[in-house]
């Protein structure tokens, strides 16, 4: 069996896979229903359909340069069905940190929440 934290770093390595591929309908699975990401530029994205349809929009940008999220840890709470995945992201030229929250459903982890900060570009 796999443990959470190899399972959760896993799972960022094939979002930035679809990403790089621009894939956004790959990454539906990748997010809870509910899910709320705050880019780096500020806004809020409610809902997997609005976080679909904005990665969608960027990979029709021309010179769009896939984001890379690259995890600095995961913290597994002590049920196993909630972590915290902090790192560093880069990306069109811009880079920073970013916090994202996951959460077991149904057996597999998918992310409930991110937040992004823009700290260079």
């Amino acid at each position: 069996m796999t443990a959470p934290e190899d399972a959760i770093r896993a799972r960022r390595r094939l979002t930035n896979k679809f990403i790089a591929e621009k894939q956004a309908q790959r990454l539906r699975p990748f997010f809870a229903g509910d899910a709320r990401v705050i880019p780096g530029g500020g806004g809020l994205m409610l809902g997997v359909d609005a976080i679909v349809a904005a990665f969608d929009a960027q990979f029709r940008e021309p010179g769009f340069v896939a984001y890379v999220r690259t995890p600095d840890s995961v913290e597994i709470d002590a049920a196993g069905e909630t972590a915290a995945e902090t790192g560093r992201w880069t990306g069109n030229g811009m880079s920073g940190a970013y916090m994202a929250a996951w959460r077991k459903v149904t057996g597999q982890w998918v992310i409930e929440s991110e937040l992004f900060v823009t700290l260079a570009g």
